[in-house]
């Protein structure tokens, strides 16, 4: 049997992590664009935090592997991990591609960008090669960044709109 409680509880954590990794990233960024440029503070900050993100996936990924879920369970959350480890590691490169779009500055000078997107190019050209022929990479990428973007607004709003409820105050009572 699986766990939706657990999976449930996993995809909760992951969402935190994506809105983590893009708030603390993107405030890394920013605070370091008083002391440097834009490409420089993006090159310091977005390896610490891919890896801390990293770092927490795997952190939770171990902690379920050896808790007492089922079997099933336990490569459900496997598949998930595997799955979305890149949109995940989309966050803190979303958090930094924000910051260049309204800095007007171009991202692509950043070494740690442009590493992370050839290490991904990488990966997906033999599979997207092996699935849909080489001519569909730019595609494959494409669908990549949209589905990594879809997975990350839709964690933040999942996690962000009951705070949000909260902050706003408790609904009118009618009376009837």
């Amino acid at each position: 049997m699986i766990s939706l409680a657990h999976l449930k509880r996993r995809l909760g954590q992951y969402a935190a992590l994506w809105v983590g990794g893009f708030v603390l990233t993107g405030a890394a960024v920013a605070a370091g664009l008083m002391l440097t440029d834009l490409i420089v503070a993006v090159d310091a900050v977005l390896p610490v935090t891919l890896a801390a993100v990293l770092l927490g996936m795997g952190a939770g990924l171990v902690l379920s592997l050896m808790s007492g879920e089922t079997v099933g369970t336990k490569l459900v959350l496997l598949v998930l991990a595997l799955l979305l480890v890149l949109p995940l590691l989309w966050g803190p490169m979303a958090a930094a591609g924000v910051l260049a779009f309204v800095l007007d500055r171009s991202i692509e000078y950043s070494r740690t960008w442009a590493a992370v997107q050839i290490g991904i190019s990488r990966l997906l050209m033999p599979v997207s090669g092996w699935l849909f022929g080489g001519a569909l990479i730019g595609t494959v990428w494409g669908f990549f960044q949209g589905v990594a973007s879809v997975v990350g607004v839709v964690s933040a709003w999942v996690r962000l709109w009951p705070l949000i409820r909260r902050l706003l105050g408790p609904e009118p009572v009618r009376e009837g």
